[in-house]
């Protein structure tokens, strides 16, 4: 398998996306993300080095991308494990779309970690009902 590639970490976002090519639009969904790139779930992934138009529907916001297909999974199943789509690149977007991802992407890491944390801590207080203090290590 080849070595992993991405300069910076996604995180899971689902947001829905129409695809415009040539064959017309195509419906789908971000299932992650980072603010240069994106795996996008579609019935019909299109083929490798492949440019098009998006409209990724964001909560609040609609952002216009054009980007390049940078690898498929035409024919995988379809499924939790395996979903067909397509990973892309972002070739062009405006500044202000490039800076909502990045913010919304922030909000989103920095919810997660905290609900890591709290269930951590919530493991330590259900292991510890012995009646001893619970001891909390900066």
């Amino acid at each position: 398998m080849s070595r992993e590639r991405r300069q910076s970490s996604r995180i899971e976002v689902k947001w829905p996306v129409i695809v415009q090519h040539d064959k017309g639009d195509m419906a789908g969904e971000t299932l992650n993300f980072n603010a240069i790139s994106a795996f996008i779930r579609c019935p019909k992934p299109l083929r490798l080095n492949e440019i098009f138009d998006m409209t990724i529907n964001a909560p609040d916001r609609r952002l216009s991308v054009n980007a390049e297909v940078v690898w498929s999974n035409i024919h995988g199943r379809d499924d939790e494990i395996t979903p067909r789509g397509m990973g892309v690149r972002f070739l062009n977007m405006a500044s202000e779309d490039q800076a909502f991802i990045t913010k919304a992407l922030a909000t989103q890491s920095l919810g997660k970690v905290a609900t890591e944390y709290l269930r951590t801590l919530e493991k330590k207080v259900h292991k510890n009902r012995s009646g001893h203090p619970l001891k909390i290590q900066a």
